[in-house]
This record gives C-alpha cells, structure tokens and sequence, in this order.
C-alpha cells in the first residue's frame, strides 16, 4: 500500500482562520484542505442549520410530483410505494410511505425480489399493482432507465413518480415527473442526494405545498442512515441532513434503528456505527430474503415489536456474513487457478454463487486484487454481476465502452450491477480486460492510503481532539481525519483478539519510559493480527491511525484505530 500525504494548506489561509476562530493549527489545517478557509463558512461547516435546505421546488418536475400526488389523496386512490432493495430504497419506501399513511393515503409497498424481479422496476409489480387498482406508483432510488416499464405501466392506466439519482440514459421514462438532480436539464444546486435523500424533498415538498407544518426531523434517521450507507459525499445538504439525522439517532431514534444499536451499550452513536451496525443488516434482510422485512422494521411503532423484527434480521446477517466469506474463498481459488493473478481486472463466475452477497465480494476481492471487480452469477437464465472500482477509475464510463454485450446495466462510478446472456460471458471478460488495461492509471494501479497530516501526540491536545469531533458526520469529500506519527514504541501492552486471533491491541507511546496520559494511546488494529511479531520484535514504527471515542463500562476514552503500521 502506498502512503500519501496530502498537500500542506497555504499558511496564510491557516493562519488567518486559526485567528478568526480560535482554534489550533491542526484543526485549521484540515478545515482548509476540506475547503472551509473563512469564518462563515466554518460556522456553515460546523453548525449545520435546515434553513440551509434548497427549496424542493427547485427541482425539476416537483410541482408536477407533488400535484400528482395530491390529486391521488383527493380521488382516494391508491398508492404504490416501490423502492430497490438495498438501504437506500428500504429507507426510502419507509420515509415516504409513512409520510403518506399520515395523510390518509391508500398506501401499498413493494420491494423488488432481487432474485426472481432482479434490480430496479419490474413488469411483476406493476401486474401487482394492476390487481390492486393502483392508480400512482413512486419509484424511489430506481427508475431512471425503466422506460419499457413505464410505458407499461402507462398501457394499463398507471402513473409514475420517479425520485432516482442515478446518472439518466439518452431516453427519459415517459412518467409524470421524474426528480433526478442528476438529469442534464435540472438546475437544482445539489446533485449528490441518495434516492432517500430525494424522498425527503419530495416528502418536503408535499408538507410546503399542503401547507401542513409537519415536523419533519423524525424522518431524517432515515435520510442519515441511506446517505451513510450508500456512500454519497458528506458535503452541502448531505451533510445538513445527515447532522440533524444523527441528532435524531441519538436522542430519539425510531424503534427499527434502536433495536438494531441498542446491543451496542453506547451513550453515542456515529456514522460509523450507522455504517458498520444498522447498514448491513438493513441490507442483509434483501440479500438474504426480502427487502420488505426491512421496510417493516423501520415503520414499526413498537419498540418490543422492532425488536422481535431485529432477531430475524440478525439471523439474516449472520448468514450473510457465512456466504461472503466462503464465496471470498473460492472466487480467490478461482483467480489463481485460471492464472488470473497479475490481470487488470478480476472478472469471476460462479452459477451457485449466492446473487446476494456478491456486491460484498466484490468490495472484499479488491483488498486482496486492487483493481476494478466483476462477480457473476446464474440469475434464471441469465447472469448478473455486481461490480466495484478502485479509486480514479469510472466504472461506469468502462461498462458503457462493453455495453454490446450486456443485457443491461447501471450504478455509478464506483459501484454498478449488470445482466447478460451466458454467451456473451467471454466475449464480456475480454473486452472489459481491454478497457481497464488502456484506462487505468497507472498510478491507480496501487491502493493508496491519503493521510491528512503528520503530527506528534503532544498536538494533539484535549482541546484539539474535542473540536475533531465536531468535523462529523464523516463520509465522502468529509473523510475521518487520518494521521501519521513517527518513531512510536510498543510499550509491550500488546495482544491478539477476536475468534480467530486477527485484531491487535497494543499501546502505542512517544517514548518507552513515557507516563504522560496524553502521550499514550491505546491502538487498536482491526485485521492487523499478522503485525503482531513485527510490532514485538521493532524498535519503533509508524503509524497512521484515526482518533475515535471508545467506550466500555460507561467510561469514555480516546482511542487510535490503526489503518497502516510501518
């Protein structure tokens, strides 16, 4: 792994905001390099407010979305709320269809199977919808592409309102109104929304337009917990909403979420307990079984009931967490055996891999074969892939240059899912081969590890690490500050855990006879396991680490979560 340290910030601008907000060099700088270089826009930075919204109007088609809708709870039609099956899209579905039930909607949910129906809009939900007399359906996080499917749905009387933020095709779903900031004609100010994201200003929309002053904070655990998840940048109204939707998580979160932390015993949540807790097993209930269990823990109103709802899920996870791994195993056998090690890319299939967890597969192939991932599967007669990038190459440009041999495909740059004839399989692999070996960089062949600054315990003060913490919600463009500091000790405190021995702790000092608090950290290294002779036998080493609270036993103290060690 490569280590990179991010260019210095110009002295001026450090110096002058270290003045006009009292703080030290360490926190100057990182605002700096994160763009805030003024008082107001530190105060922006560090005190999100909701008056700081976009008006929802502003965006492309609302007016039409929002009238529709209120002329559906006039006639007492009824509603269809569909979403994907992942985090974005449960959440999704959770927010707008309960937003809607309060109004006195005639609301049924739907979410995809992702093995029989397959991601995004399906002709089998719109038949659904069909024999439920479903005059309206809201498409949330999918539907962009879904042309076909709309015109359908429109050949038996149906309407659509899409609310996507993924990139368009050249041709446009004929539907109602279709909210995409991502759309080449809409000049809303912020692109970067999750599809949950977009329900909430479409939910937003509604209250302005109904005049119904609804207090709309419940609703942004949810908004946090898909932008947390679904890896958007933690900048402008992400951030906002995300800040106000950890508030919620921690101070009244609804029961689907609390049951889901709760087994944490913490006074505390961050986004990164969103991220590693709630996320995955959100996600597991639609790897696993259905995306609807999902969607019926985050609108349960019962705490006990959420939590009978969150046994289930757990067991979901777990079985999750077998399948990735044995999956991860063979995909990596299968690599050496078709002597696939020093390929560009790593494009892999199995018919009896689990269509689930391949996504996750793919992500964890990278750690092993830094370079962009395909993991196929049987999915009917057809094959699916999940597929991942590495940092610097768009995934999605590269799909686009295959695209005749796909069935379909979408995503973004950095994560995308597609279909295919078995045929094509081959012909597929080559050409994706080709592509990455003539777009890849070569400097974005290694995996590269940005640390913000080197710095020495003795800066980072009490004080200092109190203001860090303000940096949160960590996400995208916002990333959890990493730093380097040389020439520590191991003051011999060290030791493996975890089941299989794998996480190292150990205390990492200034000097070896060092007593001073603030000059010994406890540092814990999750997968640093093989680390652990070096770290006995070394004189000193370097490390690179993030500062995060840890708690245990109702005390709470700072510790380093190792990312390299050197």
């Amino acid at each position: 792994m490569h280590i990179e340290l991010k260019p210095l910030p110009e002295p001026e601008k450090v110096n002058s905001l270290m003045h006009a907000l009292g703080v030290d060099a360490i926190v100057a700088k990182l605002l700096v390099q994160r763009g805030v270089e003024t008082f107001d826009e530190a105060h922006r930075f560090f005190r999100p407010k909701l008056e700081h919204l976009h008006d929802p109007f502003a965006m492309l088609d609302m007016d039409k979305a929002v009238s529709r809708i209120i002329s559906a709870l006039a006639q007492q039609e009824n509603i269809m709320v569909f979403g994907d099956y992942d985090v974005d899209g449960t959440t999704a579905v959770a927010l707008v269809s309960s937003f809607l039930e309060k109004q006195g909607a005639q609301i049924t949910t739907y979410i995809p199977d992702r093995y029989t129906e397959g991601y995004g809009i399906s002709y089998q939900s719109i038949d659904a919808a069909k024999a439920d007399n479903v005059k309206l359906i809201i498409a949330l996080d999918c539907g962009i592409k879904s042309v076909d499917h709309v015109a359908y749905a429109a050949s038996l009387g149906i309407d659509y309102i899409i609310c996507d933020h993924h990139r368009p095709g050249e041709v446009l779903p004929n539907a109602v109104a279709i909210l995409d900031p991502k759309r080449a004609d809409c000049t809303y100010p912020y692109d970067e929304l999750c599809g949950c994201g977009i329900g909430f200003k479409l939910v937003q929309g509604l209250d302005l337009k109904m005049d119904l002053n609804t207090n709309l904070l419940p609703y942004l655990d949810l908004v946090a917990t898909a932008t947390a998840a679904d890896i958007v940048p933690m900048t402008g109204e992400n951030r906002i909403l995300a800040h106000y939707g950890m508030a919620v998580i921690n101070q009244m979160p609804r029961p689907g979420i609390q049951a889901l932390l709760e087994r944490q015993k913490k006074s505390r949540y961050t986004i990164r307990d969103v991220v590693f807790t709630v996320a995955p097993r959100i996600n597991a209930a639609g790897r696993m079984k259905s995306g609807t269990f999902a969607v019926e823990l985050l609108t349960r109103f019962e705490l006990d009931e959420a939590r009978r709802c969150s046994v289930q899920i757990e067991d979901f996870n777990t079985e999750r967490r077998l399948l990735d791994r044995s999956i991860t195993e063979e995909a990596l056998e299968q690599i050496v055996a078709n002597n696939e090690v020093n390929h560009a890319s790593t494009v892999v299939y199995d018919p009896n891999w689990h269509k689930g967890v391949i996504g996750i597969v793919a992500s964890k192939l990278i750690e092993t074969h830094y370079r962009p991932t395909l993991v196929f599967t049987k999915s009917g007669d057809k094959l699916a892939a999940s597929a991942r990038s590495v940092k610097g190459f768009d995934l999605y440009n590269a799909l686009e240059k295959c695209s005749e041999h796909l069935i379909q495909f979408g995503g973004h740059m950095y994560a995308a899912g597609l279909t295919m004839e078995e045929a094509n399989y081959p012909a597929f692999k080559a050409a994706f081969e080709q592509v990455v070996l003539e777009d890849l960089k070569p400097s974005d062949r290694e995996a590269t590890l940005t640390v913000d600054l080197e710095v020495s315990f003795e800066e980072l003060s009490p004080k200092t690490l109190r203001i860090l913490k303000q940096l949160e919600p960590y996400g995208p463009e916002n990333m959890q500050p990493l730093f380097l500091t040389r020439n520590l000790f191991n003051s011999g405190a060290d030791r493996l855990v975890g089941t299989e021995k794998n996480h190292l702790i150990m205390d990492a000092v200034k000097e070896r006879d060092c007593r001073e608090t603030n000059l010994t950290y406890k540092a814990v290294g999750f997968g640093f396991g093989d680390q652990f002779d070096k770290i006995a036998n070394q004189r000193t080493f370097d490390l690179v680490y993030a500062v995060e609270e840890n708690e245990y036993q109702n005390t709470i103290t700072n510790q380093l979560y190792i990312k390299h060690l050197s």
